[in-house]
């Protein structure tokens, strides 16, 4: 547990003191306040209700997109630099490196979902919404999180390249997004496979956007972040040996 934690505020110290940690940080606050703005509470007059679901449409995305960025050089950076090397020298095993690594992409995209709360709690100024219902949207959100960065990393397991790796875990998560849309064409029981896999429409839209809390959508973001993660460990020892 120990040098799981010192790998986890080395990792996570980097990222405070990289330009490229600040950059994500800053531009997915950016992007969800113009979006917040744009969609959810302007235009046309809205209930309370309708501007936070639609708060929590717009930050699945950028917990996406934000959960690539920051797992993108995880391990391809060490493979590529030559750093890589030493850790598979230290007396670390492959969970330690890994689970060092996503604990420390996680903490800083968690603080990340959490520096929105500003935003919900602005319907508070000119109408009422749910605490609870906040609630169950970060909750979801803190999932789609580790779940991304879980992808992030395997993704990042499997090339020294960080821009390839960027690109196979957009493809991973662009795959588990439209899986619904292969549910439809797809014959039993590949449809309510397919469907089950769905990880926005049928694990976030219909319960953690809506303010509902369902175990079954909790256990396929935490069996599916251990499944990555497990992938993960597994590819990395693979190469040790390569």
């Amino acid at each position: 547990m120990k040098q799981l934690l010192l790998i986890t505020r080395r990792e996570l110290a980097a990222y405070f003191q990289s330009i490229w940690g600040w950059s994500v940080l800053a531009s997915i606050l950016v992007v969800d306040g113009l979006l917040y703005n744009a969609f959810a509470i302007g235009g046309s007059a809205k209930y309370s209700t309708e501007v936070l679901q639609q708060f929590f449409y717009f930050s699945f995305g950028t917990t996406v997109v934000a959960g690539i960025l920051l797992t993108m050089g995880l391990i391809a950076r060490e493979r590529q630099t030559g750093t890589l090397v030493l850790l598979d020298a230290s007396p670390l095993s492959d969970w330690q490196i890994v689970g060092g690594k996503f604990l420390s992409a996680l903490t800083f995209i968690s603080m990340l979902t959490l520096a929105t709360l500003y935003m919900p709690a602005l319907i508070f100024v000119n109408g009422k919404v749910s605490v609870g219902h906040i609630a169950a949207g970060y909750l979801g959100l803190l999932l789609v999180g580790a779940t991304t960065v879980a992808i992030g990393t395997f993704a990042s397991t499997l090339t020294e390249s960080q821009l390839v790796a960027g690109v196979v875990a957009s493809i991973i998560s662009v795959l588990l997004l439209i899986t619904w849309l292969l549910a439809r064409i797809s014959p039993p029981p590949f449809d309510a496979i397919l469907s089950y896999a769905a990880i926005f429409n049928r694990h976030f839209s219909r319960t953690f956007m809506q303010g509902r809390i369902a175990t079954e959508d909790i256990v396929y973001y935490l069996s599916t972040t251990f499944t990555f993660l497990m992938l993960s460990v597994r590819w990395l020892a693979a190469r040790r040996w390569t």
